[in-house]
């Protein structure tokens, strides 16, 4: 039986166990978890919040990480500005990045999400607006959605990935994790 952990990675954590070459200690998941030979399938960036996967299988750790089983992950994304529908069909229909073109997104604006408060807080700007989206894509490329909304004109100011395939943060406060065994 598979050992399956459900994270909620607060922001600036990084998304594996030990902290090499850095002059600071940074935080990493051993400061939140003690469980010897779960591994993340996948991984959140320093920056980024939200649901981080982990496991003791290597073939569950394959299909949730790799992308061409199409697992999809959603993501709560604050941008700079008042997304506009134009791009957010932009979105829907895959963008060109510099690393080829994306698979198409499901996208739609959504009103502020019911969230933790962030540590520290996104920067407020009274006279730049700010929206959220709902994004999910069905592969994992670096910083794929920070890139997404840039190349649509609305840099993201928070990332919060809320679920992949069909599990969610649904219960788990930032530095918590639950365990199922599947």
């Amino acid at each position: 039986m598979a050992r399956l952990l459900l994270f909620n990675k607060p922001m600036n954590v990084l998304s594996q166990f030990t902290d090499r070459g850095s002059p600071s200690e940074r935080l990493t998941l051993s400061h939140f978890i003690d469980i010897p030979g779960v591994y993340p399938a996948g991984r959140l960036d320093r920056d980024s919040e939200g649901l981080l996967l982990l496991t003791d299988d290597g073939r569950l750790q394959a299909r949730i990480a790799d992308p061409k089983f199409k697992l999809p992950k959603t993501y709560l994304v604050q941008v700079e500005g008042e997304i506009s529908e134009e791009a957010l069909a932009q979105l829907r229909g895959g963008l060109r990045l510099k690393d080829g073109l994306t698979r198409p997104a499901l996208a739609e604006a959504i009103s502020v999400p019911d969230l933790w408060p962030r540590d520290p807080p996104v920067r407020c700007r009274k006279s730049v607006p700010d929206s959220w989206l709902r994004l999910t894509i069905s592969e994992g490329r670096n910083r794929q959605i920070r890139r997404m909304t840039a190349a649509v004109g609305f840099p993201t100011l928070r990332l919060v990935r809320w679920s992949i395939g069909g599990w969610s943060l649904d219960g788990l406060t930032p530095g918590i994790w639950r365990e199922l065994r599947i």
